[in-house]
């Protein structure tokens, strides 16, 4: 209710007592959306702070105020060297006005997400400044025309058939919400009319409470059950406002925002950490395929005279195993295929258990910051985290702004691009000549890259889950088998005038995988 009516003719009358024979010193703005104004009287200073941030609209008049050395800039030069003559209320309006001894107005109009402060000379009906210029209409905006005057007789009310709206349009959305938990709308005519006037002595009451619900605070001239302060003096509850909603709740907003992206993260790597470890125990336990490679290079007379089949004796675990080679397939073949299947399962063992470290280290700085975070009590606290994780917090708020997806897989990182524009963004700023850039084969369809700046060998896994990416996030996404392309992105090239996402491509081999989403991910520690 600080925007509204019923407050403001408290508060003008306080204000015009207090403020009255000040000058204005100093006009600037180091925001875009907050206009100070220093006033001073003798040797007392006064501040008029005006915060018209949608939807955060509030306004205070500190003692101190500290202008920032950069950044700021100087505003409402005619304002500069005038004294406040008197601070009066606009009738039945959400607007008041300092008059200064020249006779020039300062307008603060309290229109919700519309607030603007407007500066008008003597007997002129536009003003020559607006804070807020993008308000285009508040620069034709006659202040005299503002006031209203209301008829608020029983009889009214009863033409209007109780419509507390109609009947008292300066109610504004806490005391209607009042009215409608007091059973307004199911009430009698009689009985709403009782209503009404409990509603308005109580609105004439100079009691004002600050209330807290859920994050936000507002300030209510009517009883509350979830007050958090009590003040008779309007603007001192004004002031108290401002600092609770503004610069406590701007604090605890930080801190709710830095809590939910620490705990994100730490959700993501335990559930990175546990399918990992998962994969890695499935590793262990399942024999190599070296192991099947050795029985058939020690069988390989049994594949004689074009058999494709045969149960052979494992030597290595005691008993028969059945071996079948595909149509024209020698046995040396299968055994090759077996044995690089085996070595790249040393190199994907070898990556998990590095992954697992690396996260489980990554998992326990998480939870020392979440602890941190938790442990701030002010702004000092706040600047001096912030300072220190810098490059953190900043890349936090950058990832919605990436052009592509990412994922992590077996520790990996692998990005997808999010459409034609972002793969091309995606290939001239982020990817490395080493990385290796995957696509559907001859269809439409987003560039997937996974990150490997080191050039070293990517495990099959890893290779054939990020291939299921990137046909997931293709025109080949239903089919059950989908051919991707892929190759190291030095080979991967713009040419210039093609059609956005359009590449050459060269020197790319090809693996037919099921498309899989995100949420089928094996391991994956999933940003997006």
């Amino acid at each position: 209710m600080h925007l509204n009516y019923h407050f403001l003719r408290f508060l003008c009358p306080r204000l015009q007592e207090t403020m009255q024979g000040f000058v204005a010193v100093a006009c600037f703005s180091q925001n875009k959306d907050e206009l100070v104004i220093e006033w001073k009287k003798e040797e007392e200073k006064r501040f008029l702070r005006a915060h018209f941030l949608p939807p955060q609209i509030y306004y205070s008049f500190p003692e101190n105020f500290q202008r920032a050395k950069r950044n700021s800039i100087d505003l409402f030069p005619e304002l500069i060297g005038e004294k406040i003559k008197s601070c009066q209320v606009l009738s039945f309006e959400r607007a008041f006005y300092f008059e200064m001894e020249s006779g020039m107005i300062l307008l603060l109009k309290l229109h919700g997400n519309r607030s603007n402060i407007l500066f008008y000379e003597p007997n002129q009906e536009f003003p020559i400044r607006v804070f807020r210029n993008a308000l285009l209409e508040d620069k034709s905006l006659n202040w005299r025309e503002l006031e209203k005057s209301l008829d608020l007789s029983q009889e009214q009310f009863e033409a209007l058939q109780g419509n507390a709206s109609k009947f008292l349009p300066t109610l504004g959305k806490i005391p209607r919400a009042f009215l409608l938990k007091q059973a307004y709308p199911e009430a009698s005519l009689k009985e709403k009319w009782n209503q009404m006037q409990e509603m308005i002595d109580m609105l004439e009451s100079p009691l004002f409470t600050l209330v807290q619900e859920d994050e936000d605070v507002h300030l209510t001239l009517l009883p509350s059950e979830n007050a958090i302060g009590q003040y008779s003096d309007p603007l001192e509850a004004l002031n108290a406002l401002f600092h609770k909603a503004l610069v406590i709740g701007a604090l605890e907003k930080e801190k709710k925002q830095l809590a939910k992206n620490y705990a994100d993260q730490i959700k993501r790597t335990e559930n990175f950490i546990q399918k990992a470890k998962a994969k890695l125990e499935e590793l262990q336990n399942s024999p190599p395929p070296a192991q099947i490679a050795d029985v058939i290079m020690a069988n390989l007379h049994e594949f004689s005279d074009g058999v494709l089949s045969k149960n052979l004796f494992n030597f290595y675990t005691q008993d028969e195993i059945k071996i079948t080679l595909k149509q024209n397939q020698k046995p040396q073949e299968l055994a090759a295929n077996l044995y690089r299947k085996s070595k790249n399962r040393e190199i994907e063992w070898k990556q998990l258990e590095e992954a697992i470290d690396s996260k489980e280290k990554r998992l326990s700085e998480l939870r020392h910051l979440a602890e941190q975070v938790e442990l701030m009590e002010g702004f000092r606290d706040l600047k001096e985290f912030k300072k220190n994780h810098k490059s953190e917090i900043k890349d936090a708020k950058n990832q919605e702004s990436l052009p592509f997806r990412q994922f992590n897989i077996f520790g990996l990182e692998v990005w997808v691009g999010k459409s034609s524009k972002d793969n091309d963004e995606m290939l001239r700023r982020f990817v490395h000549k080493n990385d290796i850039w995957l696509h559907a084969r001859q269809a439409p369809g987003s560039h997937t890259i996974i990150r490997n700046p080191a050039g070293n060998k990517i495990a099959n896994a890893v290779l054939e889950r990020a291939a299921s990416l990137a046909a997931y996030y293709s025109k080949l996404k239903n089919e059950s088998l989908a051919p991707v392309i892929y190759t190291e992105a030095k080979y991967v090239r713009k040419i210039k005038g093609s059609a956005p996402g359009s590449v050459m491509v060269d020197r790319e081999k090809t693996i037919l995988v099921k498309p899989e989403g995100p949420n089928q991910e094996i391991s994956g520690d999933i940003k997006d």
